[in-house]
């Protein structure tokens, strides 16, 4: 080879050699933007997910916050009705001059205002003689046998049972026949 030669090829293979170096950044630099895409996009779905978990967790204790408000304004609401009945209680109790005739006239007042606060709250009682006697809401604590009656009939009531709408309150303690 002749030093002309040597010349030509030396910047021919200079050449090649700057062009494999500069391919090989090129992918180091793809790689790593690659790598930095897919870390990027695993810190947004993270970031994605946290945000998802504080919103999940915020949404749960207001619920619970909501739900126990909404228990207590029932509540009240309920007692605020029942407060006129105390109070004629004790107006009544605090009443020294009358008649005991008077004093049952006050109780049956007293009474009937305590069911029209159950009834506005759609209380019901059930469990009176003649009915049909019903294991789901009767609790039959006597039997007796009656000829004249038919079977599962109730013919005494010893203590009402009551109900709103379909929830049994407390069941009604009967007695049946036959």
């Amino acid at each position: 080879m002749t030093k002309n030669e040597k010349k030509a090829t030396k910047p021919k293979d200079v050449k090649e050699e700057v062009v494999k170096e500069t391919e090989k950044e090129v992918k180091k630099v793809e790689e790593k933007s690659t790598e930095e895409k897919l870390l990027e996009e695993i810190a947004e779905q993270k970031d994605i997910y946290l945000r998802l978990a504080a919103e999940y967790d915020n949404f749960r204790k207001r619920t619970a916050k909501e739900r126990e408000e909404t228990f207590t304004n029932a509540k009240a609401t309920i007692f605020e009705e029942l407060i006129p009945v105390i109070d004629n209680f004790e107006r009544a109790e605090v009443t020294s001059a009358t008649t005991l005739q008077d004093y049952k006239k006050g109780v049956d007042m007293i009474f009937s205002g305590l069911l029209e606060v159950f009834s506005k709250f759609g209380v019901e009682s059930f469990g009176e003689v003649g009915e049909t006697f019903d294991p789901n809401i009767h609790n039959a604590v006597m039997h007796e046998e009656n000829d004249k009656l038919e079977a599962n009939v109730i013919t005494d009531v010893f203590q009402k049972g009551y109900k709103i709408g379909d929830k049994v309150l407390r069941v009604a303690m009967v007695k049946v026949a036959n």
